[in-house]
């Protein structure tokens, strides 16, 4: 059972946005399928679930973020996170100042054992804790471990254009849709060249590598929720599991049942 004390109140936010320690952290649990609403925050910060999944969306994309991972949002991001199982969420604020080579860009980043007892550790220091002390030497330590994070694929750059937006928002809905861009380029009356120009150049890949990304995190999703491989398989556009096993491992290193594991 939920209390209303384990999800952080405004006034508690508020804190951690102004305090004047470079970096603070707090814990805050969720049941499955809520949301944080849409909100903004003027520090950085590392999204962390040691249980649960997170989806995160803003105008810049779109993330699936699994235990083991974390995603880093920069500041003023517009941003909602919905909870995709029960979720024990871990957040660090890290001022924008407090070291000049952290990630310039929203990501997500593979969490590793070091980091995540620094990060658990951070959620117990108060947030007026004496410089130079234990408790500024482990956070300190905490935004060394930050420096040194590799960036995973899971992110969905959303486009501008309002054409791009149309297919991807379809394709999010319905990953299992085959339609090539030169048939979504008759729908939209525009050529099927001009398509794949857009999303070169708003979203860095070609439409068949974005519908596969779309398809990927699709089904990582459906995953976290327990649903049958074959199901996810099918439903996300794939002919067979044995296709879609196939294209997991390749963009992920690890078959469909043990990316969670």
């Amino acid at each position: 059972m939920y209390r209303k004390h384990d999800i952080p109140d405004a006034a508690l936010l508020a804190r951690h946005e102004t305090t004047t320690r470079p970096v603070s952290a707090l814990a805050a649990d969720y049941p499955n399928g809520m949301s944080t609403g849409e909100h903004v925050h003027a520090r950085a910060q590392l999204l962390y679930a040691i249980e649960g999944v997170m989806i995160v969306r803003s105008e810049a994309g779109y993330w699936v973020v699994p235990p083991s991972r974390g995603v880093w949002l920069i500041p003023g991001v517009s941003h909602e996170v919905r909870m995709c199982g029960d979720v024990k969420m871990r957040t660090v604020f890290v001022a924008s100042d407090a070291v000049p080579d952290l990630p310039a860009s929203s990501s997500v980043l593979a969490v590793g054992s070091l980091l995540r007892e620094l990060i658990l550790a951070a959620t117990s220091v108060p947030l007026d804790y004496t410089m130079g002390s234990r408790d500024d030497r482990v956070m300190q330590l905490l935004l060394d471990e930050l420096k040194s994070l590799s960036v995973l694929p899971l992110h969905l750059p959303r486009p501008k254009d309002s054409r791009l937006r149309h297919i991807c928002d379809t394709l999010a809905e319905r990953p299992d849709l085959d339609l090539s861009v030169d048939q979504w380029g008759a729908r939209l009356k525009v050529a099927g060249r001009t398509i794949q120009r857009l999303f070169r150049r708003e979203t860095g890949l070609t439409f068949g590598q974005w519908r596969q990304q779309a398809r990927l995190l699709f089904a990582l999703e459906r995953l976290a929720r327990g649903d049958r491989i074959i199901d996810v398989a099918l439903d996300s556009g794939y002919a067979s599991q044995s296709a879609f096993a196939a294209m997991f491992r390749r963009h992920f290193g690890v078959p469909p049942s043990c990316f969670y594991g």
